[in-house]
């Protein structure tokens, strides 16, 4: 089976909608499906890898693995989702083009009513609040089950009858000279039940519009990009059916001194020249507080200082990051006379036959712009 990438074999974006990757998996479906090229083994092999994507794509958890972590995510020797065996033609090819036909090929039953939609929150954290965890309180605009037909639909007292079209199959049977069509019955849309008396509060829909509170434990260490599904808090599903998931999508805001990188925090600390030269501590910030960083002697600008254990602690293992520093050299500002005089003496002090000693890389620097000036002219 190819291994290439889900999105690519459908022809779609990484943010396609399940709507789309449906639709161009209907187009595949119907150029490679082996009934319509009979011992084609390259059409075989082109439906299979688009079912294969399409399983993937259109089911919410393996897609959320499968975008994380790739072909590694789903693949089933991994511990992931996977699939393997030989794939079943008839099964999704029923599946898919049943809205098309009113039904698979596994012929008649009701219509079952369709589980809740998934519903995705955008949460923007500080760093201090993904690093260190916390719980935030949600409010989350839904659709729940109505509570005066209990889901149902119906007004109380009464309940939905079974429809006279389809006799409760849900589906009715259209003849067109030799051909058979099945199709979701126009009566009762496919339900198999009809509401004669709705509901009020609902109007027959056995849903309504409602915002819910949500107490969510973020857990420390989440990332930019990470998701926290909460089973059952999506949508209500239509008459009873179960809701949907919500997935809560985390983001976190930029900070004014660290950068994040995985585990490891970053960031630039400003130290004096003569700092840099003679050496001492400084003081530098961590999301813990303040600590003192031993700067050596002889400094020079750009350099990095790791402090271990100051970072991020992961939010999949106990594994905690570090804190690496850069120190940059500022160059003094605003200088009065005698400041201004006091380093034109030391700059004299610092010229001449020593000046190597003092400036090497300086020094290296310059004998290689003589070195270049003398090979161009040569």
């Amino acid at each position: 089976m190819s291994k290439r990438d889900y999105y690519e074999v459908l022809g779609v974006g990484r943010d396609a909608s399940e709507r789309e990757i449906k639709k161009a998996y209907k187009r595949l479906a119907m150029k490679f499906h082996p009934d319509r090229n009979p011992g084609d083994k390259a059409a075989e092999s082109s439906f299979k890898e688009a079912k294969e994507a399409y399983e993937i794509l259109t089911d919410a958890d393996k897609k959320a693995a499968y975008d994380q972590f790739g072909h590694a995510g789903v693949d089933p020797n991994r511990g992931g989702g996977g699939f393997g065996g030989s794939a079943d033609f008839g099964d999704v090819f029923g599946d898919v083009f049943g809205d098309i036909f009113g039904g698979g090929r596994r012929g008649g039953g009701q219509r079952q009513a369709a589980r809740g939609s998934d519903l995705r929150y955008n949460l923007e954290l500080s760093l201090e609040e993904a690093v260190k965890g916390l719980t935030k309180e949600l409010r989350i605009p839904t659709l729940a089950a109505c509570d005066a037909c209990d889901g149902s639909g119906a007004k109380k007292g009464t309940s939905p009858t079974t429809c006279g079209t389809c006799h409760g199959q849900g589906q009715v049977q259209m003849r067109q000279g030799f051909f058979a069509v099945q199709q979701a019955c126009p009566t009762c849309h496919g339900r198999g039940k009809i509401i004669k008396d709705p509901c009020n509060k609902c109007h027959g829909e056995g849903r309504v519009e409602k915002s819910k509170t949500l107490s969510v434990k973020i857990p420390a260490g989440v990332d930019n990009g990470d998701r926290i599904r909460l089973s059952g808090e999506g949508e209500a599903g239509e008459f009873g059916a179960p809701p949907g998931d919500l997935y809560v999508q985390v983001s976190v805001r930029e900070h004014a001194i660290f950068v994040r990188d995985g585990n490891n925090l970053y960031c630039e600390v400003p130290i004096s020249f003569s700092k840099a030269a003679l050496g001492g501590e400084i003081e530098v910030p961590t999301l813990d507080g303040k600590v003192n960083l031993k700067i050596p002697s002889e400094t020079q600008t750009g350099r990095m200082f790791r402090m271990r254990g100051k970072g991020v602690k992961s939010v999949r293992s106990h594994a905690v990051g570090d804190l690496l520093c850069k120190v940059v050299m500022e160059t003094p500002v605003k200088l009065n006379e005698r400041q201004k005089e006091l380093l034109r003496e030391f700059d004299e002090t610092l010229t001449g036959s020593s000046s190597k000693k003092h400036s090497p890389k300086a020094e290296g620097f310059f004998d290689g712009v003589k070195k270049f000036f003398q090979d161009l002219n040569s």
